[in-house]
C-alpha cells in the first residue's frame, strides 16, 4: 500500500511509463492545476475581503469556487490521463505485434530457403524436423492472430455467447492432457484437484475453454525447471471456484494494476525471455465478465502467483 503511495506521488516515474516528457504528463497537469486553485482562493479571498466584512460568506464563497475548480481539474487530468494510456497501449501493441510476427516470419523465412535451396541433402530425419518448425510457427502466427480478431469482437460487442451446461472438470482434464508433453517438456508438474459432485457451470463452452487453456498456459511458462502447477476446482457459497497456483517469477507490485490491459507484459517476462502476446488475460476477464463473474490473482515477485474464477453454478 504504502509502495503504491509512494509511487503516484513519484511523477517522474509516471510520465516514464506513459512514454511522454515531464511536461506533457498527467499528472504533473494536476499538480500546476492545484497550485492555480490555490492562488486563485487566495485570491478570491482577497477580493472578497475587500467587499465585505462577512468571514463565513468569503470562507463559503471560496470553498465552492475551490471546489467547482478542483472537480473541473480533476475531470481535465483523467481525459488526459485516459489518451496518455491509449498512446501508450497503441505503442506496446505496434511493438508485441511487431516482435510476436517477426521472430515466426524470419523462422519460417530461413527455413523455406534452406529446404528449398540446392545445397539442401538432409535425410528424412532433418527434412521432418524442419517441417516441424514450419508447422510450429506457423501455429504461433495462426494463434496471434485469432486472439487480436478475439479482442476487436469483444471491443465491438460482436462475440456470440451461447450459454450451456458445462463441466469444467471435464475441459480441465483434457488440457491437462493437451498440455502434457509441454510440461514435461519444461519440467513441470501438473496437480489438479477437483470436488466430487462439481456442480455445472452455465456458460459458453469454447470461450471458458480458451480462459482455462490461457491461465494453465501461462502457468506453465512461468514456472521454472523443477516447479509446479497446482490446478483447484470446487463449490464455495454456491458458486463455482477455480485456482491455479504456479511457483514462478511472480508480478511485480508496480504491474499488477495493469495485468488484464490489453498487450500488458510484465518487465519481468522480457527478462526471462518468455513468449506471449499480452492478449490471454485480457480475454479471459472479459469472458468471465461476460459471464457474471468474477476474476483476480495474488501474486509475490519470485515466489509465484496465483489466479482465480468465480463463476455462478
Amino acid at each position: 500500500m504504502a509502495e503504491n503511495i509512494v509511487n503516484g506521488l513519484n511523477l517522474k516515474k509516471q510520465c516514464k511509463s506513459y512514454g511522454l516528457s515531464f511536461w506533457q504528463c498527467p499528472q504533473f497537469l494536476f499538480l500546476v492545476m492545484g497550485i492555480f486553485i490555490i492562488f486563485a482562493s487566495v485570491f478570491y479571498y482577497l477580493i472578497g475581503s475587500y467587499f465585505t466584512n462577512d468571514l463565513i460568506v468569503i470562507a463559503f464563497g471560496d470553498l465552492v469556487i475551490t471546489g467547482v475548480l478542483l472537480v473541473i481539474s480533476f475531470v481535465i487530468t483523467k481525459n488526459f490521463e485516459k489518451l496518455a494510456e491509449i498512446s501508450r497501449m497503441k505503442s506496446e501493441f505496434i511493438g508485441v505485434v511487431t516482435h510476436q510476427l517477426r521472430s515466426p516470419l524470419t523462422n519460417l523465412k530461413w527455413t523455406i530457403e534452406f529446404l528449398t535451396s540446392k545445397d539442401f541433402n538432409g535425410d528424412s530425419v532433418r527434412r521432418e524436423e524442419y517441417y516441424s518448425n514450419l508447422k510450429e510457427n506457423t501455429r504461433r502466427m495462426v494463434e496471434l492472430t485469432d486472439n487480436l480478431l478475439l479482442v476487436s469482437k469483444i471491443e465491438q460487442g460482436a462475440v456470440p455467447f451461447s450459454k450451456k451446461e458445462v463441466s469444467l472438470a471435464d475441459i480441465i482434464n483434457d488440457l491437462i492432457l493437451e498440455f502434457r508433453s509441454f510440461a514435461e517438456a519444461s519440467n513441470v508438474k501438473i496437480n489438479f484437484d477437483c470436488q466430487k459432485n462439481m456442480p455445472f457451470a452455465y456458460i459458453d463452452p469454447s470461450q471458458i475453454k480458451l480462459v482455462l487453456e490461457s491461465l494453465i498456459d501461462n502457468a506453465i511458462k512461468y514456472t521454472k525447471s523443477g516447479g509446479a502447477v497446482k490446478i483447484k476446482l470446487q463449490e464455495k457459497n454456491k458458486k463455482i471456484y477455480f485456482e491455479i497456483k504456479d511457483s514462478g517469477v511472480g508480478i511485480p507490485l508496480k504491474d499488477q494494476k495493469f495485468i488484464f490491459q490489453k498487450f500488458f507484459r510484465s518487465e519481468n517476462t522480457f527478462k526471462s525471455q518468455i513468449r506471449g502476446s499480452g492478449l490471454g488475460l485480457y480475454i479471459a476477464k472479459s469472458v468471465i465478465d461476460q459471464a457474471k463473474g468474477q476474476i483476480g490473482f495474488i501474486s509475490k515477485e519470485k515466489e509465484g502467483t496465483t489466479f482465480y474464477f468465480y463463476l455462478p453454478g
